[in-house]
């Protein structure tokens, strides 16, 4: 595997004056006969989001995708992004493509079995230090207190601090490229 920038696949790197916070991972999924190469994944979310910097680039032999971080620093949000191929993968599509056959129209569901292989698109919230306590953008600088000791969530606080178009720019960028089906895994439903 060469590098282009970097040291990737231990997960986005932090600053230290704040920490990443994990938040959920959408899947990309698609025939591996649509791999994508490094450089067409540079292409794509640079003109997908000008604001995102890419960091820790990687690619196989060959020049095809293996790996990379977005940064999104306006958003305080990350995505790190990997590619996966083999028989884990099409064991837990054709699981999905069970549960959710009810859901899926026959072309999603198609395009569900056949995929064998993703794209994995980890979301990760910067936070400051000492406010990480939280496992979503809940944390303690998204909180007020009403002066009688009362904390309440500040909804409009956490707006401005934490941003998810990061993860949705990456996801739409890499759906687009590969053809392939954006998938949350939490909730289950393709996006």
């Amino acid at each position: 595997m060469s590098r282009r920038t970097g040291a990737g696949g231990n997960g986005p790197k932090k600053r230290s004056s704040d920490e990443l916070l994990w938040l959920e991972t959408y899947f990309i999924l698609f025939p591996s006969k649509r791999r994508p190469t490094l450089a067409q994944v540079e292409r794509v979310i640079a003109e997908a989001g000008p604001r995102l910097r890419l960091e820790n680039l990687a690619a196989d032999e060959d020049g095809y995708f293996q790996s990379m971080l977005v940064e999104s620093p306006e958003d305080h949000a990350a995505v790190e992004i990997s590619y996966e191929v083999g028989e884990s993968v099409i064991e837990g599509n054709l699981e999905w493509a069970k549960q959710l056959q009810d859901q899926l129209s026959p072309k999603q569901l198609q395009q569900l079995v056949v995929a064998d292989a993703r794209l994995d698109v980890a979301h990760f919230e910067r936070v400051q230090a000492g406010a990480a306590g939280s496992t979503s953008s809940k944390s303690q600088a998204d909180s007020v207190d009403d002066g009688f000791g009362n904390e309440e969530f500040d909804e409009e606080a956490a707006m401005e601090i934490f941003d998810p178009t990061c993860l949705l720019t990456v996801v739409e960028a890499l759906s687009g490229l590969t053809k392939g089906l954006a998938f949350d895994p939490a909730s289950g439903e393709i996006v």
